[in-house]
């Protein structure tokens, strides 16, 4: 099979990032409110179910590079689409606490294995000064899943439980995309003859530092991504269809987070990465200080969606150039270190709001964010080019 082109392959990556992550997980805080309102749950419980995504997504980390070196790009991909198929299934059939978190965790398993797997076909497919921003584009898929998830909630009457049977359709789609376009076997720029080129110390060192602003990150973000909605429907007294205007926004304004990589080129990883944790405080603070109000709700989402996924993308790229000769390791370090981070955070946020309400627990977030965005000298230096780089 021919390999796809660097921009087929940045849409087809975009394509099932956007599955795996903006419709798999992220898409859950979409439908808190009518999940608690139909299973009765409450809020430290859904903040429990909330961080099973991040849990499985953590505990597939630690094993998704050396399952897509033996896989390979696609057979990794396919059974990162098999598992999103079987999680947004169950989640859909859900009546209960239990059966609802064991179906968030597949989807997080689902989440874990895609970008490892499609990191690892880069080099058959990209070259590697384009790499960086491949790799944005597909990271920003994550927003694009994010904004179609919405209209699909609104053209189903917010029916949660159908609108989980059409999005495991769409994880059906993504399983036959990556049996037919994705590479079977990874090749990776730089590697010596195929084998595993070993980790020098200096690389050792260099992904620690990004792994902890990249934990500090995840934990200010769990917040938002699974209360966000309820806030807006608890403290402001909106009602339950104004979840799908936020996730919308957020969605959409995260699109500019394609651009992360160039900017972060130009301007540096580590100061793009603290602005950026910066207006993601203040998407916290401003949502806090005025919940009830639409405008003020939508300007939130904008800021968080555009901080958020500019983060992850400058975290991504900066893995992939930290260890160039491991594509498939590059972005699972940082990627574990904000989902042990968003793990850690969801059911402190769930806990927080049930023992003093959502505006401090935002607030202490928000506080969170800021802190880690003062960590600037501990963001390790990169080089956009194909030199090793400067740790």
């Amino acid at each position: 099979m021919k390999a796809p082109s660097a921009t087929a392959y940045a849409a087809l990556g975009a394509g099932l990032i956007a599955m795996s992550y903006g419709v798999a997980r992220f898409a859950f805080g979409l439908f808190v409110p009518p999940i608690r309102a139909e299973l009765g749950l409450t809020a430290d419980v859904m903040g429990t179910v909330g961080a099973m995504a991040f849990v499985s997504f953590a505990l597939t980390s630690l094993v998704a590079a050396h399952l897509a070196d033996w896989l390979g790009p696609r057979g990794t991909a396919m059974l990162a689409s098999g598992l999103g198929i079987a999680g947004l299934t169950t989640i859909s059939q859900s009546a209960g606490a239990l059966p609802l978190a064991i179906g968030v965790f597949a989807c997080g398993v689902c989440t874990g294995l895609m970008m490892p797997a499609l990191s690892a076909g880069l080099g058959t497919s990209v070259a590697l000064p384009l790499q960086g921003r491949v790799t944005a584009v597909m990271n920003a898929g994550t927003s694009f899943g994010v904004a179609v998830s919405v209209p699909t909630a609104f053209a189903l009457a917010n029916a949660w439980r159908s609108t989980y049977v059409a999005f495991a359709a769409v994880a059906a789609a993504c399983l036959v995309a990556a049996w037919r376009y994705l590479p079977r076997h990874a090749s990776p720029v730089g590697s010596d003859g195929g084998r595993e080129v070993p980790l020098a110390r200096d690389q050792f060192v260099a992904l620690a530092r990004l792994a902890t602003v990249a934990f500090g990150m995840g934990v200010a973000s769990a917040v938002y991504w699974v209360f966000a909605p309820d806030m807006v429907v608890a403290q402001g007294g909106m009602g339950g269809g104004v979840s799908g205007w936020l996730w919308l926004t957020l969605g959409l304004a995260g699109l500019i987070g394609a651009m992360a990589g160039d900017a972060a080129d130009r301007y540096g990883a580590g100061p793009a990465q603290s602005l950026a944790l910066l207006v993601l405080a203040a998407a916290l603070v401003i949502v806090t200080l005025f919940p009830g109000r639409l405008a003020v709700a939508l300007s939130s989402a904008a800021l968080f969606g555009v901080a958020y996924m500019s983060l992850t993308a400058i975290y991504v790229i900066a893995g992939i150039r930290l260890v160039p000769t491991r594509a498939a390791l590059g972005p699972v370090v940082p990627f574990l270190a904000v989902a042990v981070g968003q793990a850690v955070g969801s059911p402190l946020a769930g806990m927080l709001i049930s023992r003093f309400g959502h505006a401090t627990a935002f607030l202490a977030f928000a506080a969170i964010a800021v802190g880690t965005a003062a960590c600037l000298p501990l963001f390790p230096r990169t080089q956009c080019r194909t030199e090793p780089a400067r740790q």
